[in-house]
């Protein structure tokens, strides 16, 4: 039974998924767009809107929790001097996802997700 297991596996271990969700987070704020397969979006837009909410409040103790998630400081930096600001009067839903139809190769469902 599956019950209160709502996270997507996304047919890896955990320590993998765990560096695919970082990598995709980590390239979202770095190019503000990406395009990746559907259900890798809706689980990368988990995880951005949690640290934007971080970074809208641009203490030492949000700096601490993005610099945990992150691997470098170049995306903490820009989220709490561009991003986090950017968004300091909105309450949530800081990111679109639009499905963007099949991948030729496997027939993948591929989406588009960017900052609103």
């Amino acid at each position: 039974m599956r019950h209160n297991n709502k996270n997507k596996i996304l047919s890896r271990k955990a320590p993998l998924r765990k560096a695919l969700i970082r990598d995709l987070v980590t390239a979202m704020v770095t190019h503000e767009r990406i395009e990746t397969p559907f259900v890798r979006a809706k689980v990368a837009r988990q995880q951005l809107e949690k640290l934007i909410t971080v970074a809208k409040n641009p203490t030492l103790q949000a700096r601490r929790r993005l610099l945990a998630f992150f691997t470098t400081d170049q995306p903490v930096k820009k989220m709490l001097e561009v991003i986090g600001p950017s968004y300091a009067e909105r309450k949530g839903g800081y990111t679109r996802i639009t499905k963007m139809g099949h991948r030729l190769g496997d027939a993948a469902e591929t989406a588009i997700i960017e900052f609103v």
